[in-house]
C-alpha cells in the first residue's frame, strides 16, 4: 500500500470505526488489519509527517534563497514592492514634474531593504517545522496546494514581522529610504494645493516583504506537490511521488 494513500485510508477508517456499530467495527478493524493499517500504521504516518516536514524545509529554504538576494524582490514582478497605493497620486504628480528618477530610486531602496531582511526568516521557518504535530501534517495533507504555506503564515507571521522590522528600518536608513520618502513628500507638498498623507513606510515595507516571501513559499509548495523535478530528496520522491 502506498504510504500516503495508506495514511488517508487510515483516517477514513478511523472515522468509520468510531461511528459504526460494534459488529461493523470488527469487520472494519479486520479490513484495516488486512490492508496493513494496524500496527504498521504508525511508521507510515511518521513517514508522511516526515515527508511533509521535508517539503516545508525545502520550500522554505528556496523561498528565502530566492528573496534574500540582490534583485530577489526588485526583479520579480510578482513580488516587487511598488509605491503604496495611497501614494500613487503623489508618484504620478512627481513624475509629471521631472522627479521620476527620484521615485525610481525610492522604489529600488524599498526592495533592497526587503531583500536584506528575508534571510532572517530561515530559522523562524525551521522552528515552525520542528513544532509541527502530526495533526498539523494531516491538515496540510488534506488541504489545498498551499496548505503548508498557510500553516507557515499562521505560525510565523508575528515572529517574522517582529524580526523583519528592525532589519528593514536599519536597511531603510542605510539606503536612505526614509530620507527619500520624506524628501518626496516634501517635494509633492511644495506643489500648489498638494498635501501628502501620513504613512508608516517602514511598516509598509515589512508587510510587503512578508507578502512576497509567502507568495514565493506558496509557489515552491505547488512545485513540490505537482512537479517531480522539484522533489529533490529521496523522502520527497517517496511520499509525494506516490500520491
Amino acid at each position: 500500500m502506498k504510504p500516503l494513500r495508506s495514511c488517508l485510508l487510515l483516517f477514513t477508517l478511523s472515522g468509520l470505526l468510531g461511528a459504526a456499530p460494534a459488529g461493523a467495527q470488527i469487520q472494519l478493524g479486520e479490513a484495516a488489519r488486512q490492508l496493513g493499517l494496524g500496527k504498521s500504521a504508525g511508521p507510515a504516518e511518521d513517514k508522511v509527517a516526515a515527508g511533509l516536514k521535508e517539503a516545508l524545509r525545502v520550500g522554505a529554504d528556496n523561498a528565502v534563497k530566492y528573496t534574500g538576494r540582490k534583485d530577489g524582490y526588485f526583479a520579480n514582478a510578482a513580488i516587487k514592492i511598488l509605491m503604496p497605493k495611497n501614494l500613487r497620486p503623489i508618484e504620478k504628480g512627481l513624475r509629471a514634474v521631472g522627479y521620476g528618477p527620484k521615485v525610481d530610486e525610492f522604489i529600488l531602496s524599498m526592495n533592497r531593504a526587503a531583500e536584506q531582511a528575508a534571510p532572517e526568516a530561515r530559522l523562524i521557518f525551521r522552528d515552525a517545522i520542528l513544532a509541527m504535530t502530526f495533526e498539523d501534517a494531516r491538515k496540510i495533507l488534506q488541504g489545498s496546494d498551499t496548505a503548508a504555506t498557510e500553516y507557515f503564515q499562521a505560525h510565523t507571521s508575528s515572529r517574522l514581522s517582529a524580526a523583519f522590522r528592525p532589519i528593514v528600518e536599519q536597511a531603510m536608513r542605510e539606503h536612505g529610504v526614509t530620507r527619500q520618502y520624506e524628501a518626496l513628500i516634501g517635494q509633492y507638498e511644495s506643489l500648489p494645493f498638494m498635501k501628502g498623507p501620513t504613512f508608516d513606510i517602514n511598516e509598509y515595507v515589512v508587510s510587503q516583504a512578508l507578502n512576497g516571501l509567502f507568495h514565493m513559499l506558496g509557489e515552491e509548495e505547488k512545485k513540490i506537490r505537482k512537479n517531480p523535478a522539484a522533489r529533490v530528496t529521496s523522502l520527497l520522491k517517496e511520499v509525494f511521488g506516490k500520491r
